[in-house]
Order: C-alpha cells, then sequence, then structure tokens
C-alpha cells in the first residue's frame, strides 16, 4: 500500500468560497506548532493506511494493494547482545602536584619510565626549612628539659634521707612553709664509730679489707674489735721519714664511744704507728630540694632510718599546675617539629602509584610555582571505558558479565573486558535515560588509552532454534502466515462482521484474504530474527510488509511492528 505524500502540509489552506467566488486562503493554526502538524500528518497517513487496508473504496484498493514479503520459518542460532562505543582510560591516573615554591633540585626520570609507587620523583630545595627544623628540635628539647624538672620537683616533695643512722633532729613540723635548700633533719649513725689510724706501708700492702682488726682505747685501754673498712693508696711520709698509709677501722659503738675519744689499732700483729680519733660511721644533713608546705612528718627523732627512707612530704598548690604546663609546651613543641618534618617530606615529591610518566613538565633546575601539574603518571597495568546504557537495557547488565571489545586502531582483533560496575545515576537528556555502566580490559596489548572502541555485551543465545524475520511480527506478538501454512489449517471458519478487513474467524484466528494472523510467544531477538517459542512449526510460510522502504517521495508503510527495538540494545520480544 502506497501513500504519495509529495506534497508537504503546511500551517495555511485553499477554502473555495460557498458563494462560487474565487478561493480564499485561511491560516488554520494547528496545536503544538512543528509538533502538531507531524501529528496531524502521522494521524493523516494512518487514517488512509487503515481506511485502505481494511476495504475503503474498491477503486483506490486496487490501485494500492500491499506488496508482502514471504519468509519460510526456519531454523537459526540467535544471540541477544547490546552494543555501545567509548572511549579507553586508563586504570588510574595522577597529576604530581605540590604546594611549594622552590628550586628543583633533582628530576631523574623522563617521559615513558615506570616508576614505583614510593619512588622520588622530584627534590625541591628545603634550604630555608633546614634552620627552622633546627629551631623546632632545639624548642622540643628545652621544653622537655623544663618538663623533667618539674617531675623531678614532684618527686622532691617527698624529703628522703641520704644515709641510714637515726634521726638526731627535724627542724620542721607540719604546716610550715619550707624552701628550697632549708634544712629539715640531721641524720647520724653513731651507732657505729670508724677509727682512721696509720700502718707501715708495706705492712699495709699486705691488708685487705674486712680483715678483722683490734681496737684500744687510749683513755681505758679497753679493746674492741673491728673489720677495716677503707685502706688509702696513698702514701704518707711522717716525722722521722716513716712512710705509712691511713687504714680505716669500723667498729661497733658499745655506747660510750664519742668523737672526742682516741685509740690504736693491731692488724696482724702489727701495731698502728700511732693513735686516731674516733668519728661517727655516717652524718648528713638533710635539705629540701623544692618549695612546698610540710603536710606530713614520716618519723620522729631518734628513729633509725635507711638510706633513701623518706623523711617528710611536702605539697605545693602551684606544682601540679606548672607539671600540666610544662607536658603541654612538650606536646606543642613537638607538633611543631612533626610539623617541619613534615614539611621537609614535601621537599621530596614522591609517586603515588605504579605507573608509567605520560607528560614531564618540570626538570631539575627550574622553579616550581604552587599548584602547578609537575608530571602526569598513568597505570596501565588494565584499561577501562565507559558504556552509556539505555534505561530499557541497564535491568539486563550484570557485574561478571564479560564483554567484546574492538578497535578501529587495531584490525582483526578482539579484547574481551568485563563489567565491573552499573552505576544507578542515570543521566536523563531528550526523554532518554542512560546509565554508566565501567568496564574493565585486562589483556589491552595495542590499545592505549583515548582510543574509540566498540563494545559488545552478549545478554542470552539460543541454538537451533525456530525464527522467523523480526519484521514479521506485529503488535500484540501476532505474525501473518499463509493460508496453506501447516499453523493455519485446521482452522474452523465463523463469519467475522462486514468492514472487518478480513473474511473469518476461527479459533482466535483472523484470516485476510488467503493469510491468516497467528499469536505466538517470542524469545531471543537478534534484532533482524526472532525465536518463536509457540505458535509456529517448521513448514509455515510468514507473509509481512518490510519494516520502511522508500522511493523517491513515496514511503511504503509496514504491515508488522518490530518489537525489542532499542537505542543501545537488541532483545528478545
Amino acid at each position: 500500500m502506497k501513500l504519495d505524500l509529495r506534497k508537504k502540509p503546511t500551517a495555511s489552506t485553499e477554502v473555495q468560497n460557498s458563494g462560487g467566488g474565487p478561493a480564499v486562503k485561511k491560516k488554520i493554526k494547528l496545536p503544538g506548532g512543528k509538533k502538531g502538524i507531524a501529528l496531524v500528518l502521522v494521524c493523516a497517513i494512518g487514517g488512509v493506511v487503515l481506511w485502505q487496508f481494511f476495504g475503503g473504496n474498491e477503486a483506490s484498493a486496487a490501485n494500492t494493494d500491499p506488496t508482502y514479503t514471504l519468509a519460510a520459518v526456519e531454523r537459526r542460532d540467535l544471540t541477544a547482545t547490546i552494543t555501545g562505543s567509548g572511549t579507553l582510560e586508563a586504570a588510574n591516573a595522577y597529576s604530581v602536584t605540590t604546594l611549594l615554591e622552590g628550586t628543583i633540585l633533582t628530576a631523574d626520570f623522563e617521559e615513558g619510565d615506570t616508576v614505583e609507587q614510593g619512588t622520588v620523583l622530584y627534590t625541591i630545595d628545603s634550604s630555608e626549612l633546614s634552620s627552622t627544623l633546627e629551631q623546632a628540635e632545639i624548642s622540643l628539647s628545652q621544653a622537655q628539659r623544663n618538663y623533667n624538672n618539674k617531675l623531678k620537683d614532684q618527686k622532691d616533695l617527698t624529703v628522703t634521707t641520704t644515709i641510714s643512722g637515726r634521726v638526731l633532729s627535724l627542724e620542721v613540723e607540719v604546716g610550715d612553709e619550707v624552701t628550697a635548700g632549708q634544712t629539715i633533719a640531721t641524720i647520724r649513725n653513731y651507732d657505729d664509730m670508724s677509727l682512721t689510724v696509720p700502718f707501715p706501708a708495706d705492712d699495709a700492702a699486705g691488708f685487705y679489707l674486712g680483715q678483722s682488726a683490734a681496737v684500744t682505747l687510749d683513755s681505758t685501754f679497753e679493746t674492741l674489735t673491728g673489720r677495716i673498712g677503707k685502706i688509702s693508696a696513698n702514701e704518707t711520709v711522717l716525722s722521722g721519714n716513716v712512710i705509712v698509709r691511713y687504714v680505716t677501722i669500723d667498729v661497733s659503738n658499745p655506747g660510750g664511744l664519742s668523737t672526742g675519744q682516741a685509740g690504736t689499732a693491731e692488724i696482724n700483729g702489727v701495731t698502728s704507728s700511732s693513735s686516731g680519733s674516733f668519728t661517727y660511721m655516717d652524718e648528713a644533713v638533710i635539705t629540701a630540694k623544692t618549695s612546698g608546705t610540710v603536710s606530713r612528718l614520716s618519723v620522729a627523732e631518734g628513729d633509725w632510718v635507711n638510706k633513701n627512707q623518706g623523711l617528710v612530704t611536702l605539697s605545693s598548690d602551684t606544682l601540679g599546675d606548672e607539671i600540666q604546663s610544662a607536658s603541654e609546651s612538650v606536646r606543642n613543641a613537638e607538633l611543631s617539629l612533626e610539623n617541619r618534618y613534615d614539611q621537609m617530606e614535601d621537599y621530596a615529591i614522591t609517586s603515588p602509584i605504579e605507573g608509567t610518566i605520560i607528560d614531564k613538565n618540570y626538570k631539575a633546575g627550574e622553579t616550581t610555582e604552587a599548584n602547578q601539574v609537575l608530571c602526569t603518571i598513568y597505570d596501565l597495568s588494565y584499561l577501562t571505558m565507559t558504556l552509556s546504557v539505555d534505561e530499557l537495557d541497564i535491568s539486563d547488565i550484570e557485574v561478571g558479565q564479560t564483554v567484546s571489545i574492538v578497535a578501529d586502531a587495531v584490525e582483526d582483533r578482539i579484547y574481551e573486558g568485563i563489567v565491573t560496575k552499573v552505576s544507578v545515576a542515570g543521566t536523563s537528556s531528550s526523554g532518554v535515560t542512560t546509565y554508566p555502566v565501567t568496564i574493565r580490559i585486562d589483556e589491552s596489548d595495542g590499545l592505549m588509552p583515548g582510543m574509540n572502541v566498540d563494545a559488545t555485551i552478549t545478554l542470552d543465545s539460543a541454538s537451533d532454534v525456530l525464527a522467523i524475520p523480526s519484521a514479521a511480527l506485529q503488535r500484540g506478538n501476532t505474525v501473518l502466515v499463509t493460508a496453506d501454512s501447516p499453523s493455519a489449517a485446521n482452522a474452523g471458519s465463523t463469519q467475522l462482521p462486514e468492514g472487518s478487513g478480513a473474511t473469518e474467524q476461527t479459533n482466535g484466528r483472523q484470516t485476510a484474504g488467503e493469510y491468516v494472523s497467528v499469536a505466538v510467544t517470542v524469545g531471543v531477538s537478534d534484532g533482524s530474527y526472532s525465536e518463536i517459542i509457540s505458535g509456529l512449526q517448521e513448514g509455515d510460510t510468514v507473509v509481512y510488509i518490510p519494516a520502511t522502504s522508500s522511493s523517491g517521495d513515496t514511503f511504503v508503510m509496514m504491515g508488522g511492528m518490530q518489537t525489542g527495538g532499542m537505542v543501545s540494545g537488541v532483545r528478545g520480544g
């Protein structure tokens, strides 16, 4: 059936005057502007088609009989795919920049070099930072010493004895204010006495520490037993050119010895060259090392105390604050130094990824400016592309699907990709929504970023199935078959309404002349052919008007409606 569309519809038409006068041009405004014109045109064409297909004027029908195409129902292998194009990109791309300004000292790489992650690319002159780094280190050292001193002051709030002995006197009471250096107590070990006397040097050379000695008091001639506590290494010459060494003997105080008494000693049959005076074994004046208020006395006068034992506890209202402040000063100094170290690291610019140098914009000796791209690195371990998939097809795409990739730049080779991401962030344009699908290509030899490629995703396939041309499918998944087709052979007849364009209705099958309309179930479609699951059989012949054809200004309208047509994909109907 052909319609002559050589005259284009316009927004104005001529109307014959009812009085037989000349034609008058009137402009008739169509709704929707140009779109309205198109809508009216489509409706007009559709009305003519239906009128002529279902009877209409016999003379017109005789002159515009449609030309049908016959096709046998045959077995085929079908594959449903979605295709699209895209541009290849590197797996990862990184532009190396710096926030610093300075002279580049080294840039030991070239374009095309492969670098590892962490490889030093540039070093920038850091001489100005070095001085501030040293100052930060000094500041931290000073803050740490001050903090340690405050901790020591806190520890010194407990006043301890430096020797073992008896508390001879306590100079403070609870509540007293004490300053650093003030006397707190006197400790004396008068339970043990020492006597230091000279012996002939040759004899003293044979003595040893701990050796027993007999001590005789000059006043009472009482004899006490003692032991050698010290032997002088130096020789001394007495009057008469007698060469001696002084030996100190420790003696337990029986209770009557004092520093005013004197005595002699005998060691291994050798008598001392002269007598000597007794001294206390140990005596010390204990002073406060820091200021504070006496909050507790741990001992009393006359008590025996051991070395490092606590005597008095002080308290300080300000020392705690001073320690906290000193601690904060240390932390601030640490942060300042860490910041300097971080800045120093910025002067050595390293590769953030493993990849290939694509661009080198600066070289050694040049001065870099802040926020400038120094070089560009691509990770070419694999390539990616993004495919825009129509909203009608996106539900068929899944992560893990394989993709066939072809590039015009690489002839006679098909690459394999895999879907790695199906985004839900769609983009709408002209009433159509598409979704980005990311594809990864691992084996990419011969491909380069920026190349244009075509991608094909296989959705479904069927082997050795009944198939017909997709153009033979009509609205509602029906097809026309010849009356002698096996699928139309067993139809019984019933009279159809007059003017329906069909002669009889049999078991739901509508016939028109020698053709029968049959409902079918459709499976996989590759765009050109569609699988027929039920409704037809081998030996049937389908009848259809090709989808569209044109000759000059004449259009032939299609007799069937193709299902599943998409911008980017081909699916079963």
